[in-house]
């Protein structure tokens, strides 16, 4: 693959990545990973512009508009990053891993996940109140925003909750699957990735009452005589292709599918190692990958890189990395 080299001078990522993350409006990519740093890269000017070291390994992350982010660590804490002054400070925890956090423009809530199984709404306006906990069956393991909507992966299921009434879920779903990430499809359904390599889309309001929904084996075209899938590590949805969604999973694979014709429109060429997260920029045309071990397999390759692909329309046109 040719392309550009992006490096991260002076401090390269030590550890796995954890999640990839464009801003809402730039180019600005934000990284979180194991190594216990924040990262804030200007994409557009091929520099990094913010980082923060903390005390624990990051376990995913968010943007609170362009000025500001959100971590959760494996210490259980939710920490506050302001990306102008380059200052962070502890906004609340958790009683075990903090596994996911979001922000909600509409809101203005943060919402967090962790293995005490306990989802937690929180007020940024008044500085950390916390404002309602919803106690689940079992560790939180994904967590993604649409709209007023959170949806969270319990296990195998899927709840959903209204940001303006947190208090109880509306929707709780059981799939057939364990599932790895839960990831909005606009404002039509989601999609949720499994620990067993399959992908189960689901629609809110169906044309069809007896048809919600399908699901299928993510099993890239190199390997489709095998039995044993890995996990479908994330899925991003094209802002730009309606129906139009990425997988990656723990192979190095990433594949471009449609929803409306059910099939495989485009896949790239096999990452040396696993994929840990994906993100596309707000226009629909960047996006990042992130290929790094994510202490699954005992045979993944101990280094991690980012790499962003440009696309226009379903073309692929060049490849820059990130290393």
């Amino acid at each position: 693959m040719n392309g550009r080299c992006l490096k991260f001078d002076g401090n390269p990522i030590q550890d796995a990545i954890s999640r990839i993350r464009f801003a809402p409006a730039s180019n600005n990519l934000l990284i979180s990973s194991w190594d216990t740093n924040l990262r804030l890269y200007d994409v557009d000017g091929s520099k990094l512009t913010f980082e923060a070291s903390g005390n624990a390994e990051l376990l995913d992350c968010c943007f609170q508009g362009e000025a500001a982010a959100f971590s959760a660590g494996s210490d259980c804490s939710i920490t506050r990053y302001d990306l102008h002054s380059g200052t962070s400070k502890f906004f609340g925890n958790h009683d075990d891993l903090a596994t996911c956090v979001e922000y909600s423009d509409e809101t203005g809530q943060v919402i967090t996940g962790g293995w005490d199984k306990k989802i937690k709404c929180w007020d940024s306006r008044s500085m950390k109140a916390l404002t309602c906990v919803n106690t689940v069956s079992v560790a939180v393991e994904s967590m993604s925003l649409s709209g007023y909507t959170a949806m969270v992966a319990v296990g195998s299921s899927v709840n959903m909750y209204d940001l303006r009434k947190f208090n109880t879920s509306y929707y709780s779903k059981r799939m057939d699957i364990q599932i790895k990430c839960i990831r909005p499809y606009l404002d039509q359904g989601f999609a949720a990735g499994s620990v067993e390599g399959r992908v189960a889309l689901k629609y809110f309001n169906p044309s069809n009452q007896n048809n919600d929904g399908f699901a299928f084996r993510c099993i890239p075209k190199a390997t489709e005589k095998r039995h044993n899938m890995p996990a479908v590590n994330d899925i991003v949805f094209s802002p730009s292709t309606d129906g139009a969604f990425i997988t990656g999973d723990n192979d190095g694979y990433v594949t471009i599918w449609n929803a409306q014709s059910k099939k495989r429109v485009f896949e790239m060429p096999k990452f040396e190692n696993s994929i840990a997260s994906l993100a596309y920029n707000c226009g629909g045309q960047l996006l990042a990958v992130a290929s790094s071990y994510t202490y699954q397999e005992a045979n993944e390759l101990y280094y991690c890189y980012l790499i962003l692909k440009i696309f226009t329309g379903k073309y692929l046109q060049g490849y820059t990395y990130m290393k």
